[in-house]
């Protein structure tokens, strides 16, 4: 939607949040050109890649200082949408990572909070423009707490003291605090749950009264016999008027003035204040009006109010063209590239790209395409290049892009470029503004229904095993050691099974724990005019593979579920 506020209005800073997953220079810049003036930093960054793209990049820079960690990668993150139907791209998140996995009271997915306030001369030299405190659902009191304590170290440009530390910890912490992705230690340490301890020290704290800022306004109310009532709310810049329900005669109390003006001013959670002396009520004697009608009428007109306070977006109309019926495509992206290696001639002839990863080495003869890491550092930018040159020689046409940063990579080598669902496709202007900056195809984002995915018009992944996650941090060494590499999962409290796989160079994705299958559903995506099937290989066998094959050419079900990972 960035284009289209631009659009409307051309002055209005933009500011790119961490969902935007920007990882370095590159993926500044990309952001920078499309009329972002500030982008978030991803909070897996150390403090030499912070000050490096902040020096670097053509667009200011945020980082998070302070709160809640995601394990995953932010806006990579599906597990709470396709595991529990709350999706966290959209602010909804369940927070599946808080639960234990493996067997009961073990947590390898919650992360302590986030602290820098040991970090903080070396951010101000850094140069960031801003520092982001998260306070999702966190009381007033943290509020002020730990935005004071900040406050006073950056204004005295030091470090916390312990007692600092204590009282941050004290306001809420998960058995401590970490900093581990800013030093470049991210391992174990950084797990943490909050701990009856933790709670009982943040209820002793003494509890703060706030009164909440609010907006001064003015206010006339009329009610008049046999007349809709009506309230008029104004200050010296806007004013509004309502209407509501019509007075009758009163059989007994009628309405006075001191009740009207103590019902009337009550503003509630609105941003107004109303006193009784600015408060003008205009009576007919022996009337009434019953209390909630009353009560609605104070709502209204407090609510058109407020809305005529803001300013109006009006995004312009996109013009709708007739598309041309795409050809029909089958990509299928091998995550382990011994999968298409097992595959034969004719196998491998359903495929009119196949994606391995960028890194395999070798990269198996026929593979087409090649998946980029969907982070890439700062430092690994120049081996992804030496990589991708590669690749190239070996014959490969195809990139499947996730990040933004990618394009100007893969322009460089002549490949064509393909849109990963990884950048989270959801509307038809998110794919028209891809496909001007020359990706040829998008897989949509899985978290569309079939009616959404016809409104846009892309790829659909009809196998597979989605990524629920991607972690910087490498749980398979930390819980079961490198030995199973490839054969590692996490089980949740239900038993039902998460494979985990390597991503470069030692990231881990977490895999749902039952793949998509829409091969039966082929007709359906044919009428809707989605010919661009997308699969996913991971865990499966050789053997699977050719199932899930020939079972989606034929249109039929599955025979037979994917087989389950051994514990």
């Amino acid at each position: 939607r960035a284009k289209e506020i631009r659009a409307a209005v051309p002055h209005l800073p933009l500011h790119a949040s961490t969902q935007a997953f920007t990882h370095s220079t590159r993926s500044a810049n990309a952001l920078s050109s499309l009329g972002f003036s500030s982008v978030v930093l991803a909070r897996e960054l150390d403090e030499e890649s912070i000050r490096v793209a902040t020096q670097e990049a053509s667009c200011e820079t945020e980082i998070f200082l302070h709160g809640a960690l995601c394990v995953s990668h932010s806006g990579e993150c599906l597990f709470s949408s396709l595991v529990g139907g709350r999706s966290g791209n959209r602010g909804e998140c369940a927070q599946p990572c808080r639960l234990p996995y493996n067997g009961k009271d073990r947590y390898p997915l919650s992360l302590k909070d986030l602290s820098l306030a040991a970090h903080i001369p070396a951010l101000i030299d850094s140069g960031v423009s801003s520092l982001k405190i998260e306070g999702r659902m966190k009381s007033p009191d943290y509020v002020f707490g730990v935005t004071s304590i900040y406050r006073r170290l950056l204004d005295e440009r030091r470090a916390a003291t312990p007692e600092e530390h204590q009282r941050l910890a004290a306001l809420f912490s998960r058995g401590g605090f970490t900093d581990g992705y800013a030093t470049g230690r991210h391992e174990r340490p950084m797990t943490g749950v909050r701990s009856e301890e933790d709670k009982t020290s943040s209820r002793q704290l003494t509890s703060r009264t706030f009164t909440p800022l609010r907006r001064t306004v003015r206010a006339r109310a009329v009610f008049r016999l046999g007349e809709p009532s009506s309230m008029t709310v104004y200050d010296d810049e806007r004013s509004v008027s309502v209407t509501g329900d019509i007075p009758s005669v009163a059989q007994n109390s009628p309405l006075n003035s001191v009740d009207l003006s103590t019902r009337l001013c009550k503003m509630g959670n609105t941003y107004l204040s109303l006193s009784p002396n600015d408060l003008e009520i205009e009576l007919d004697k022996g009337i009434n009006l019953a209390p909630s009608a009353i009560n609605a009428l104070r709502r209204a007109a407090a609510e058109s109010f407020t809305d005529a306070s803001r300013s109006p977006l009006t995004p312009p109309t996109p013009k709708r063209t007739r598309r041309p019926a795409p050809r029909p495509i089958v990509t299928a992206q091998f995550f382990r590239p011994e999968l298409f290696s097992a595959l034969t001639k004719e196998e491998r002839a359903q495929l009119d790209v196949a994606f391995v990863p960028l890194f395999a080495s070798p990269l198996p003869e026929g593979a087409n395409g090649v998946s980029i890491p969907p982070v890439l550092m700062e430092s690994e930018w120049e081996g992804a290049r030496e990589a991708l040159a590669q690749a190239v020689l070996s014959g490969v046409q195809y990139a499947l892009v996730s990040n933004l940063s990618h394009l100007s990579l893969v322009k460089e080598f002549s490949l064509t470029p393909i849109g990963d669902f990884r950048l989270n496709v959801t509307n038809s202007q998110s794919k028209e503004l891809l496909t001007a900056l020359g990706i040829s195809d998008v897989i949509l984002s899985p978290e569309l229904t079939l009616p959404q995915s016809r409104d846009v018009q892309g790829g659909v992944i009809v196998y597979g095993r989605i990524p629920l996650m991607l972690t910087e941090r490498c749980f398979v060494r930390e819980n079961g050691g490198c030995r199973l590499c490839g054969s590692f999962t996490l089980t949740d409290r239900m038993g039902k099974q998460f494979p985990i796989l390597r991503e470069y160079p030692h990231r881990n994705l977490i895999f749902n724990s039952l793949p998509t299958y829409l091969g039966d559903k082929r007709d359906e995506l044919t009428r809707a005019g989605l010919s661009h099937a997308h699969f996913l290989f991971t865990v499966e066998t050789p053997s699977e593979v050719r199932t899930v094959l020939r079972s989606y050419e034929r249109g039929e079900s599955l025979p037979s579920p994917v087989r389950r990972m051994k514990k």
